[in-house]
């Protein structure tokens, strides 16, 4: 499945849109502002937390569903902005959509935010690789049909 504007929830289609349309010079601090965005993890979450082993930083990866609304939890170093800036747009992007609207997203849809302008080739596969592992555990966490 290929990037489509369309195939993003609303929120994620504003963050894409947003680094998508900044100059390359600002992309850079537009990822540092979304890496802030990166919810402190709750009481109680170490444990359930899933390392996504494709980054080459620590990073970790969670989702729940809360009223059949996806809640994603994520971890990794103050000192990995990167990173951070993914869990960031992930979280705003994605939190509180239904498990479906989650699972449309493109694992490629950084493309459509030009971010290889100024992420490497490596950190953009990690980053669909925590998108990978997200989907994955919203499939796991979706009650069974039947």
């Amino acid at each position: 499945m290929s990037a489509e504007l369309s195939n993003l929830p609303p929120k994620l289609q504003n963050v894409v849109q947003t680094l998508a349309s900044a100059p390359k010079a600002f992309k850079t601090e537009l990822l540092l502002e979304y890496a802030k965005k990166m919810p402190p993890l709750p009481e109680g979450m170490q444990g359930k937390l899933e390392q996504v082993h494709e980054c080459t930083t620590p990073f970790y990866v969670h989702v729940e569903l809360e009223d059949g609304r996806v809640v994603p939890y994520f971890d990794a170093p103050k000192e990995a902005p990167t990173v951070r800036a993914f869990a960031g747009m992930l979280a705003e992007g994605l939190s509180g959509y239904s498990p479906e609207e989650v699972l449309k997203v493109p694992e490629d849809f950084y493309t459509l935010a030009k971010l290889e302008e100024v992420i490497t080739p490596l950190r953009l596969r990690g980053l669909q690789a925590v998108l990978t592992r997200l989907k994955r555990q919203v499939r796991e966490a979706m009650p069974t049909q039947g």
